[in-house]
């Protein structure tokens, strides 16, 4: 069984192994990934940690699935000038941080959405909620249709530059794919990403009717609660 470092989330080590069986050529371009099964138990962690690994990973640009064969290298990872480090996010200052990012991105990311989508990035970020709400309901972390969701507004931007570096960040982006974050926002996961998922939904109608204002108001509100939460447990810690 793999050793699991306090500090790092179940899913990010399962991330940072195989993204270094990639880098270090073990695992190359075509191969297939290890199935659910082995990776649960080489790492001792749950299906669904193995499935947000995954994701993660095909975020990231490194892999890709084939319905009903498996998931499958996709390329050898050349580091990009431009890097966060996954496991520095575990650290709630870190999270803040890239919360900071991505209220500066996401915000204008969003007016710019509401301007320009078409009925096609309303149906996949119709379709992302939905698969969300599924997932809570189902007890699962959602964080693969909550990075869908935000993809497609940057999607609906219309400006590639949003879109690529969203895809770099990948679920980065989503704090509790780093962190438990749920512990900061509500008594347990599920009332927490029900909350998530109605700030969706106020991002989302805002953008269908092309609220341009709205869009960007919603989407920095929904940020920023993340934020100002992460900086009050931050400063409640400290004072202990």
């Amino acid at each position: 069984m793999a050793a699991l470092p306090q500090r790092q989330t179940l899913t990010s080590q399962v991330v940072k192994a195989l993204t270094e069986r990639i880098h270090s050529g073990q695992l190359k371009p075509g191969d297939r990934l290890p199935t659910e099964q082995e990776l649960i138990e080489e790492f001792s962690v749950s299906r669904t940690v193995v499935r947000e690994a995954i994701s993660s990973l095909k975020a990231a640009g490194l892999a890709t699935s084939q319905q009903g064969v498996g998931a499958f290298v996709l390329q050898s990872g050349a580091n990009p000038s431009f890097r966060i480090e996954g496991t520095s996010l575990n650290l709630i200052k870190d999270v803040i941080s890239v919360l900071e990012l991505r209220i500066a991105l996401e915000s204008d990311a969003a007016a710019l959405a509401a301007l320009r989508r078409n009925d096609e990035h309303l149906v996949a970020m119709r379709a992302a909620l939905d698969r969300m709400a599924l997932a809570i309901d189902k007890s699962e972390d959602a964080v693969s249709p909550d990075f869908d969701f935000h993809r497609t507004i940057a999607e609906a931007t219309g400006n590639p530059h949003f879109t690529h570096l969203f895809s770099y960040l990948g679920s980065l982006l989503i704090p509790r794919a780093r962190l438990q974050t749920f512990r900061y926002f509500a008594p347990d996961r599920t009332e927490y990403l029900r909350r998530v998922n109605r700030e969706h939904e106020d991002i989302y109608h805002a953008i269908h009717r092309q609220d341009t204002e709205a869009a960007r108001s919603a989407m920095r509100l929904h940020l920023s609660n993340s934020r100002e939460r992460l900086r009050l447990a931050m400063a409640e810690n400290d004072g202990h």
